[in-house]
């Protein structure tokens, strides 16, 4: 179970508060809300019932608190929220609450006891990880009489004291404030004699804002997802077998955004009422009867299938539990193999330790010389892991990790054979021709001036800055996933409108170095030069794109010239040329598909007037059609006309049998095309190889 925390943030609501300093363009209340926000945001992001908040106003206009009424120096604080688990309704209720007041009359010091009270009367004694965060701009009247007895009260119930001050000044972040008031001077050095006493922590805002661009690192409790034995052999019936007790963790997991769910608008929603309430989905399954009708079936009634080719299977429960595989919890290595021998792809999914079990001082030296075995040999060993009794098992490799502190085994799971995808690339730094010969110059191949140009600006584009690394390993982390926890957090405190801008730190995974583009510039200048690189005219998007008619040079019009009226109708005796001409004048599709349908007709003529296998005439034709089809980004006129050429030609409707001329349209590669030739097509390439067999479907 998860450690118990409780929170108090005591935040000063003050007039003075409300007003701008230091040339920022929000009030000072604003401002370190930012903090407090991010803070209580994530607390509810956990939904964690163990991490619960209080927030205790300062110089409120009211007073709130179970000590005012024995003394007036804890006037104008108001516990605004106790100490419980935040959620969406408290949440939501505290933007209001945080508002600048109406008077500067209040004492910190006071506010700091207040919240020790609230602190005590929640956790008693019991254990809990306690915390009070101060935020103030310390220009208030401060009664420093009880500063030593107020220490000790942090010093005896173990609570820890975090000060955070608006302009205070710090040496070590390079904050000062300039013209600051002799009263808020001795303030700050007060509330300081006061974090000293208690062991706290007292800074500047100024660096708790900054500290929010970067994300927080989020301490995980270790879980073990399993606790057993790590065997090599069988101990239950061999003495020689080796069997530790281990522990197994997470090592490196992937964490994903959240997503999205869905909502609908309830209806006749209270004003005090959320307005939404989850979609919840209802299956129904019907079966068609032989008469013809539909009957609805209960989920029960129906068994699991599989697919199995184009087959379902049916397999009912019973049969079900013949085929599962009856396994026993344990952790089993099958082998060992050379550690040359792992491909990276192996190493690609999530990452676990296997580690001794805890206390266990035998398990631990005997995990330590399995761990220096493999990793003085140079081995890995493949395991076979069963978290549970009955569970499905998986295949894992085991790397040696050896360090100072800490011995263990990485674990990964190994991929199946079906996750594997083998492609074959041509080499880069050779050209193989048809015969087998390698040619070692080619306009495809970098010249040795290309090699040395981009050598040079790869170098320029080192992160490595006077021995100091730009974007450490241990500095980076997800924009993606960071950037829409931010929106949602936001949209929680402030509701509808538009998000604020990115932190710089995440414009650093967006936009390279300033520094590295100076440092890079003259080199990118000589690597463009030697590439030869030029732009390239943006092709336009979209189905249906038409060519414009190619004008001559001279603005002359041979046709108009010579007199000759627009043709509207091919002609069989020089339909090929004509195509092409009537194509260049197409102004519409369903002009386009005219002059396609026309040609298709005239094809068919061709091949029933052709004898023998003279075909050469009508494989221009197709090939003129495909070719322009391409050009017009219309695939599918081309893919119905030979859809419907082949039916004809298998069905011997076009003079006979023709099985030659489609012999000579697989040859030449007139069939479909595929996406692999036109994006804009719908048939996959698989499809398109098939259509080309006699014996396939059309």
């Amino acid at each position: 179970m998860a450690e118990k925390e409780a929170t108090i943030y005591l935040i000063d609501v003050s007039r003075s508060m409300g007003k701008k300093h230091s040339g920022r363009d929000q009030s000072d209340l604003d401002w370190a809300l930012q903090y407090v926000w991010d803070k209580i945001t994530n607390a509810v992001l956990t939904g964690r019932k163990t991490l619960q908040i209080g927030v205790v106003g300062l110089g409120t206009d009211g007073t709130k608190n179970e000590m005012a009424a024995q003394d007036d120096s804890y006037k104008h604080i108001s516990v605004l929220q106790p100490i419980s688990q935040i959620l969406m309704p408290e949440l939501q209720a505290l933007p209001k609450l945080l508002k600048p007041s109406k008077t500067d009359d209040r004492d910190v010091l006071s506010g700091i006891i207040i919240a020790v009270d609230v602190m005590m009367k929640h956790c008693r004694h019991l254990k809990y990880k306690k915390k009070i965060v101060v935020i103030t701009n310390a220009t208030g009247h401060i009664d420093a009489d009880d500063i030593e007895s107020t220490a000790e009260q942090f010093k005896n119930h173990d609570i820890e004291l975090v000060l955070l001050g608006i302009d205070f000044d710090d040496a070590e972040y390079g904050t000062k404030e300039e013209d600051k008031s002799p009263l808020k001077a001795t303030n700050e050095r007060t509330l300081k004699k006061l974090v000293d006493l208690c062991d706290g922590m007292f800074g500047t805002m100024q660096e708790a804002v900054d500290q929010l661009s970067r994300p927080d690192i989020k301490p995980v409790r270790p879980t073990p997802t399993y606790r057993g034995q790590l065997r090599l052999g069988d101990p239950e019936n061999y003495d020689t077998a080796l069997s530790i007790d281990v522990e197994r963790y997470f090592k490196v997991q992937i964490r994903r955004p959240p997503t999205a769910s869905s909502f609908v608008v309830r209806e006749n929603a209270g004003e005090d009422a959320q307005g939404l309430q989850s979609v919840h989905s209802v299956y129904k399954y019907t079966a068609k009867l032989e008469n013809g009708e539909s009957k609805e079936l209960d989920r029960g009634e129906l068994a699991k299938g599989y697919e199995y080719g184009r087959t379902a299977v049916a397999i009912s429960e019973s049969e079900q539990n013949i085929t599962k595989l009856e396994t026993q919890m344990g952790y089993d290595i099958l082998g060992f193999i050379p550690v040359d021998h792992v491909e990276r792809y192996m190493l690609l999914d999530n990452s676990n330790l296997i580690v001794a079990q805890k206390g266990n001082d035998k398990a631990a030296l005997a995990l330590s010389s399995l761990v220096h075995a493999l990793f003085e040999l140079g081995s890995v060993a493949v395991g076979r892991l069963v978290k549970k009794d009955m569970q499905d098992p998986i295949l894992t490799i085991l790397s040696p990790f050896v360090e100072a502190d800490i011995e263990c085994l990485v674990e990964n799971v190994l991929p199946f054979a079906e996750d594997m995808r083998s492609y074959r690339f041509p080499p880069l730094d050779k050209v193989l021709t048809v015969s087998g010969k390698e040619l070692t110059e080619h306009r495809n191949l970098p010249s040795q001036k290309l090699v040395k140009s981009m050598s040079d600006f790869v170098d320029n584009m080192s992160l490595m800055d006077d021995e100091e690394e730009i974007m450490a390993m241990e500095d980076t982390f997800s924009p993606v996933l960071h950037r829409i926890e931010g929106a949602i957090k936001y949209r929680a405190i402030h509701g509808p409108g538009n998000l604020p801008d990115e932190p710089e730190a995440f414009k650093a995974y967006r936009e390279q170095p300033k520094e590295l583009q100076e440092r890079s510039k003259a080199a990118l200048a000589k690597l463009i030069e030697a590439a030869e690189v030029k732009k390239v005219p943006q092709r336009a998007k979209g189905r249906r794109r038409y060519r414009e008619t190619e004008k001559p040079l001279s603005g002359l019009n041979v046709d108009e010239l010579l007199g000759k009226a627009k043709r509207y109708h091919l002609s069989p005796e020089n339909a090929i040329p004509e195509f092409k001409q009537m194509l260049s004048r197409g102004d519409n599709l369903d002009r386009i598909k005219d002059i396609v349908q026309e040609m298709a007709t005239i094809l068919e003529g061709w091949i029933r007037t052709s004898y023998g296998d003279n075909y050469g005439k009508v494989l221009e034709g197709l090939g003129t059609l495909r070719e322009e089809m391409l050009g017009f980004e219309e695939p599918g006129l081309y893919n119905d006309v030979i859809r419907d050429l082949k039916e004809k030609i298998l069905a011997e409707q076009l003079g006979g049998n023709r099985g030659m001329l489609w012999y000579q349209i697989r040859k030449n590669k007139l069939g479909l095309i595929s996406s692999e030739a036109s994006e804009l097509s719908d048939v996959t390439p698989e499809e398109a190889d098939a259509f080309v067999d006699p014996k396939s479907e059309k």
